[in-house]
């Protein structure tokens, strides 16, 4: 039988343990973030990843009628544009679907993730089994993790795509189409991107064969 004070300091414990989780947490989540973030980090500048400069994170005029927050991929120039409430645009350098694996359309990020887990789809095992088959059961976070340090996720209505915008352990990578069809950044430029892109945002990706459709130069 348990008295009063035992059930009052049990429910303290049931009440406190999700803070501690939660805590310890954000300590991991804060000490990636330092992991793959270069010391001095400055977007403009910082690149310790041998991008070509046009690569790195940039401020440009955006075209009238943009609507701020949504999200802009031109798949032939390998920018990411995210549109500011002022009618310009951040833009960034990334790495988009290998021929074939590039979906262009238009979506709807409903989801954000810091650090998420990562689990190949059944399509990319049996493309690739010799890459993928290892991770059917998943891979644990982690700056080693295939969708790095954020993820937005790209759903059509209310299905998930499995296509996200996310960070890459391979920075290298960034300029060229390389990955499974998801669009990849560099870690820190998607982190700050991450904290600018509210849930609900509409993601166009344009397809590899259509120009700039988002700057006026």
């Amino acid at each position: 039988m348990v008295d009063r004070r035992g059930f009052l300091v049990g429910a303290a414990a049931l009440v406190s343990s999700p803070v501690v989780a939660g805590s310890h947490l954000q300590d991991q989540w804060d000490a990636w973030d330092a992991e793959v973030t270069p010391l001095g980090y400055e977007p403009t500048t910082t690149n310790p990843w041998g991008l070509h400069p046009r690569l790195l994170p940039t401020r440009v005029q955006a075209r009238t009628g943009l609507v701020p927050g949504d999200i802009h991929v031109d798949a032939i120039a390998r920018y990411l544009y995210h549109i500011q409430p002022d009618g310009s645009a951040m833009r960034y350098g990334v790495a988009i679907g290998r021929d074939g694996l590039y979906e262009p359309g238009t979506y709807t990020i409903r989801r954000k993730a810091k650090w998420p887990n990562w689990t190949p789809t059944a399509s990319m095992i049996a493309r690739e089994p010799e890459i993928y088959a290892k991770f059917a059961d998943g891979m644990a976070p982690g700056p080693g993790n295939a969708l790095g340090s954020r993820a937005l996720y790209l759903y059509l209505g209310e299905r998930d795509t499995y296509l996200r915008i996310h960070g890459t352990p391979l920075p290298r990578s960034i300029g060229s189409r390389a990955s499974s069809g998801c669009v990849r950044m560099v870690m820190p430029h998607i982190n700050d991107l991450y904290d600018q892109v509210q849930t609900g945002v509409t993601a166009h990706l344009y397809p590899a064969e259509e120009g700039d459709r988002v700057t006026t130069a």
